[in-house]
């Protein structure tokens, strides 16, 4: 940007869109001197005027100043809690020459009043931050104010922080939540054709597939359907194509705005992932397909077997493996795949331990078990063949930073880093999946609404075990 001194921001509250949403209106000045006493005067250039939502205004700050950092100085700066205003200050002052709306984002900019849209497109603003450090950013000294003026620059640091660490802080409020496979039914996605974007997913999916998806999840038959290398594509295409069921329903737009994260039970972090924005829906469909043919074909390789306990903690279940552990060969032990919700929790191993486990059950006063109909031990080592495959899909594969925070099921923590998310997906396979950790946290850190996408109402359960006062609204097609 041409001219001399820095940018001053001028934040105004308790604005409305034409929705009636509201929003906070960020402005950014040239010339202070010039202002008035009632607000900005006519000679203050007006060089940028950015309104969002108040429900996302952090999650908005983090990713238009990781842009626009990118677009100046080719590498993207990191937000820093309680810094948002001179980190966009400093952000607008190096590059509002070059960036003016979403359609011309990778355009020079022609006119010196540029405006951002109200919904400014999250899921376009980090695809290109891929290897790259992230300087932080250090407060110089205020401005002097004047009435109605935050007034504030910053300098770089040439301290660097690492790229993994851009959710560290996140506060989440809406969560999207995707299920995994035993979600599937018969039957699902038999109103995706009156919803031409769900429509549109589906024919997608054919021509990756090579088959009609939409036909077996209408008709079936359900040993099909249940199969993994048929319900693992079925259920992500549907739960994406209940994201577009959303968008068409009046207000659907602006929940979708609203949310500031997403998780995915096992199969559903790649929902989420290809919801954030990660990678390409066709992207995560291959992935999906290779992880639902690889896992498959490490249950062929050697008999195994996953069975649910109900009624028992998980320390209880974690005694119980260890018991019938004491009962069979290595090559048939078990241990806890699943940490569902409190009272559930799925058990994977060899078919001799599942059996144990089943023996031993009501000595250790659980309620029941139930043997779920998968094709083997999912989330243990018996899915190591899988490992190798998945990796080397992974590295053929373009992973951007998420728009929003993915909170990952091995370590139920959210991650920034292209490279990062590809281990941790090649190592979900082998890793329990901490699902009970990660709402919790969620909760935690203030979760206010949820809704779960896809297929039947599996993660509305859980939820409500977890949490009978969470609110969580389920959407399928």
């Amino acid at each position: 940007m041409t001219g001399a001194g820095p940018l001053f921001l001028s934040e105004r509250r308790g604005q409305r869109n034409d929705n009636g949403i509201p929003y906070t209106q960020l402005s950014f000045f040239r010339n202070p001197e010039e202002t008035s006493e009632g607000g900005i005067g006519e000679d203050a250039r007006a060089v940028a005027v950015l309104p969002f939502s108040e429900l996302s205004a952090l999650r908005s700050w983090r990713y238009l100043s990781l842009y626009l950092s990118q677009e100046a100085f080719g590498n993207p700066m990191i937000v820093k809690p309680g810094k948002e205003m001179a980190t966009m200050t400093t952000m607008m002052a190096s590059a509002v020459g070059k960036v003016s709306t979403a359609t011309a984002a990778r355009t020079s900019l022609q006119t010196p009043n540029p405006v951002l849209p109200r919904a400014f497109p999250h899921v376009k603003l980090s695809q290109s931050l891929e290897g790259m450090k992230l300087p932080s950013l250090r407060q110089s000294k205020k401005a002097p104010g004047r009435r109605g003026m935050a007034r504030m620059s910053v300098s770089l640091s040439t301290e660097s922080s690492t790229s993994d660490t851009l959710f560290a802080d996140y506060k989440p409020s809406t969560a999207f939540l995707f299920p995994g496979q035993g979600a599937q039914a018969v039957g699902m996605g038999k109103d995706a054709a009156n919803i031409p974007a769900a429509a549109a997913l589906f024919a997608k999916a054919n021509e990756v597939l090579g088959y009609d998806l939409l036909d077996i999840c209408i008709n079936g038959p359900k040993e099909k359907l249940d199969s993994t290398v048929i319900s693992q594509p079925a259920i992500y295409v549907a739960s994406l194509a209940a994201v577009e069921a959303l968008r068409a329903q009046e207000g659907g737009q602006a929940i979708l705005d609203s949310v500031d994260v997403t998780c995915g039970l096992s199969l559903g972090e790649y929902t989420a992932l290809a919801f954030a924005g990660a990678f390409s829906f066709e992207d995560g469909l291959k992935l999906v397909k290779l992880r639902g043919e690889a896992m498959q074909a490490a249950a062929d390789a050697t008999p195994s077997a996953m069975c649910s306990i109900i009624g028992l903690d998980s320390e209880k279940v974690a005694a119980l493996c260890e018991a019938a552990n004491e009962e069979v060969s290595n090559d048939e032990k078990v241990q806890i795949a699943n940490f569902l919700c409190p009272g559930n929790y799925a058990v994977s191993g060899g078919v001799k331990g599942i059996e144990a486990v089943e023996a031993k059950a009501k000595s250790f006063k659980a309620r029941m078990t139930v043997r779920l109909a998968v094709a083997g031990a999912f989330h243990t080592r018996f899915m190591s063949p899988a490992v190798s495959k998945l990796e080397a899909a992974l590295a053929e594969t373009e992973i951007r930073t998420p728009k929003i925070p993915v909170i990952s099921n091995v370590d139920g923590q959210p991650h920034s880093d292209p490279a990062t998310i590809k281990q941790i997906l090649a190592k979900q396979v082998t890793s329990p999946v901490l699902w009970e950790n990660s709402l919790k946290t969620l909760l935690d850190r203030g979760l206010q609404n949820s809704y779960e996408l896809g297929p039947g109402k599996v993660i509305a359960g859980i939820l409500k075990r977890i949490s009978k006062t969470a609110p969580i609204e389920n959407i399928s097609v």
